[in-house]
């Protein structure tokens, strides 16, 4: 298995297949907006294979102006693959890809997010895969609407006023739905594409 770049001509592929049929509609923000960041050289897509054969899946979303952070905007794996280690795998070899070169954050929804009651159960799993798998959670934001816990692949940063400031710089000044470290009893509004 090896993770590389999934060709940009499978990407509507990837994007209707994989993506919009494992997130939420709120969560998945339009394709023409991720080629649009990958043209500016912000957005990787890369892929986890097993030869010619597509695993899963993580996406980095990066900004120039703050060159030592990714964020992790998507990770999934196929759903005939699922519940078989492949998503920490997927961390293990970003972890290693990015050591040394940029921090990782990682969004994931919060326990309290905001989302239906009933969807608690896989908030709490997906929380602690992120913990077993080597993240550290630093603080809330809000995006897409909910609240998230976010996290940094490894361990976390003394100072966390860059951390702040790059993962606010990477969705841009238009994402008036992002907010980092939220203050107490404000409320998320919902995503651009909603």
């Amino acid at each position: 298995m090896d993770l590389r770049p999934i060709p940009a001509r499978d990407w509507a592929d990837w994007y209707t297949q994989e993506l919009c049929a494992s997130f939420p509609a709120c969560e998945c923000k339009p394709l023409e907006a991720i080629r649009a960041l990958a043209a500016e050289g912000r957005y990787e897509l890369l892929g986890l294979y097993d030869g010619v054969a597509l695993l899963g899946y993580a996406t980095l979303w990066s900004t120039p102006e703050w060159p030592d952070y990714v964020l992790l905007d998507y990770l999934g794996v196929t759903a005939a693959r699922r519940n078989g280690g492949l998503g920490g795998a997927i961390l293990k070899m970003l972890a290693a890809r990015e050591a040394g070169r940029r921090t990782v954050l990682v969004e994931a929804e919060a326990e309290r997010s905001g989302g239906p009651e009933e969807e608690r159960p896989l908030r709490l799993r997906r929380l602690g895969f992120y913990a077993r798998n080597g993240c550290t959670p630093v603080y809330e934001s809000f995006n897409c609407g909910l609240l998230c816990q976010v996290f940094v692949l490894g361990p976390a940063p003394a100072d966390r006023a860059d951390l702040k400031a790059a993962h606010r710089a990477i969705y841009g000044p238009a994402r008036t739905d992002v907010v980092i470290d939220p203050p107490p009893g404000a409320v998320p509004e919902p995503p651009y594409w909603m």
